[in-house]
């Protein structure tokens, strides 16, 4: 491969999540990675020496929102042409990056959110600003793009990376699943179950699916919740079933990073909900045939959403409406065996043809040789 092909990978920190794609990107492309330490919220990160392409931390630091990673300024003296950095204006450091990439005739690649819809003011003026400094764009989906070439950006520099979880792990997984009595045996029925996986925080709204399940109950549907992950807030979701008096349909299962538990647990499950936002749950969720219902409020989205196909994949509900949810809720459980088995191919065809590893190489391919 030419000199003009090398690739310095820039971002803030290595989420353990990435790490099947960055493998990947480093099997398929010469590569460098340079990964920050840290980030303000806690995330699990990935051994970071575990990449072939490795070559060092950049030390984080923070001034109130903004932040200046150590060390990444050099690198642009170094022999790589393409840069790939993190779509974060709030990162100081890739603006000199930007700039000095543009002084010495480099490319500069741009990996976001991009465009939420919500943006107002300075902060619609300065992101505006930051993206248009890149060479090229890659986005996490197509509502992004479309709103960004409504603000004047040239849609042939914005590719749409979508994004994955260790998909080809997640197909053998899920050429092995099947229906089990998972459910059936922690809950002493056969009632259909809900399913929120991810972590647990405040802002994810789960409370509305305890409000959820009793309110199923007032209409004589019983049903079953449960939560896989982590609460790393203070939510206290038990205490609050407890409240409503359904905590008997609650199943607090904690974290699970086993794929081959969590597959299961997302195919016998009915439905899975995300009441707040609801990222790569989504993605997680369709890879084992599960539909997802979430708010339809998009500027207030994560990227991920646009994996839902309303009626075919999943369903959105008028955010913080629980009767809206509800009724989103009971349209999924009420599916027949045939029209639950035709939800989970459509399912999987969603994650095939976009949300997966293969699909992002190949988007990247576009990027660096189109």
């Amino acid at each position: 491969m030419s000199n003009n092909h090398y690739i310095c990978f820039i971002t803030n920190i290595g989420a353990h999540y990435r790490l099947p794609i960055f493998s990947h990107i480093e099997k398929n492309f010469d590569c460098s990675y340079y990964l920050g330490d840290k980030i303000k919220s806690p995330l699990k990160t990935f051994e970071y020496k575990e990449l072939d392409g490795y070559r060092g931390t950049l030390h984080n630091i923070f001034w109130g929102p903004f932040y200046w990673q150590k060390g990444s300024i050099r690198l642009i003296n170094k022999n790589y042409q393409y840069y790939i950095l993190d779509g974060e204006p709030f990162c100081l450091s890739s603006w000199c990056i930007l700039l000095l990439a543009k002084l010495k005739g480099k490319k500069t690649i741009c990996w976001s959110h991009g465009w939420y819809g919500r943006e107002t003011g300075i902060k619609k003026v300065i992101k505006k600003t930051f993206f248009s400094l890149f060479s090229k764009l890659m986005l996490y989906n197509e509502y992004s793009i479309n709103l960004m070439e409504g603000l004047g950006f040239d849609r042939k520099k914005m590719f749409c990376i979508a994004n994955s979880l260790d998909s080809d792990k997640e197909l053998f997984v899920r050429k092995n699943l099947h229906s089990t009595d998972i459910y059936a045996f922690h809950f002493k029925n056969t009632n259909p179950t809900i399913i929120y996986c991810g972590r647990i925080q405040k802002r994810k709204k789960l409370e509305m699916l305890v409000d959820c399940v009793k309110v199923l109950n007032l209409d004589n549907i019983k049903t079953n919740l449960v939560i896989v992950g982590k609460d790393i807030d203070g939510v206290n979701l038990q205490d609050y079933a407890k409240k409503q008096g359904v905590e008997n349909q609650l199943w607090m299962y904690g974290p699970c990073y086993d794929d081959r538990k969590i597959g299961e647990l997302f195919y016998n499950a009915t439905v899975c909900v995300s009441p707040g936002n609801i990222g790569l749950t989504a993605i997680h969720a369709l890879s084992f045939g599960c539909p997802a219902i979430t708010h339809g409020n998009f500027p207030h989205q994560m990227p991920e959403f646009e994996a839902i196909r309303p009626g075919l994949t999943g369903d959105f509900f008028e955010q913080n409406q629980l009767d809206d949810l509800v009724r989103k809720v009971k349209k999924w459980i009420q599916q027949t065996p045939s029209e639950r088995e035709i939800t989970r191919k459509k399912a999987f065809e969603e994650i095939d043809n976009k949300w997966n590893i293969h699909h992002q190489i190949d988007v990247l391919k576009q990027v660096i040789y189109g």
